[in-house]
């Protein structure tokens, strides 16, 4: 992440860099650790354990984003930033898979819109 640029933004820069991602492979591919984690039925219990970990990380490096945005005036005193990042993987994990059934952009920037809106004051 470039922390020369507002917390908000890098969280922008994420979605932007995911998009381009997805579509550079026609928007066949998705999250890996998204991809197994619908799979759970068919793989080993431990591997439920581990998916579980790599989303707790990745929600507790969005909510230290979402309190520097906090801290940097970009969102208001009263926001729940674990709350809120927990929010956000849960949404762009399902953004992720509608995109790939739909083979576009479309439901990223529906989800992108709806959270960055909730977030204004």
């Amino acid at each position: 992440m470039d922390e020369t640029r507002l917390p908000l933004q890098r969280l922008l820069d994420f979605i932007e860099d995911a998009k381009a991602g997805m579509a550079r492979h026609g928007f066949r591919r998705g999250c890996l650790v998204g991809n197994l984690g619908q799979e759970m039925g068919t793989l080993p219990e431990p591997f439920r354990e581990k998916l579980h970990h790599v989303f707790l990380d990745w929600q507790e490096r969005t909510a230290r984003c979402l309190q520097a945005a906090k801290e940097a005036g970009q969102l208001a005193a009263h926001e729940d930033c674990d709350h809120l990042a927990a929010f956000f993987w849960i949404g762009w994990e399902g953004a992720v898979l509608r995109a790939r059934l739909e083979r576009s952009p479309a439901p990223l920037d529906a989800f992108a819109r709806g959270f960055f809106a909730a977030l204004r004051p």
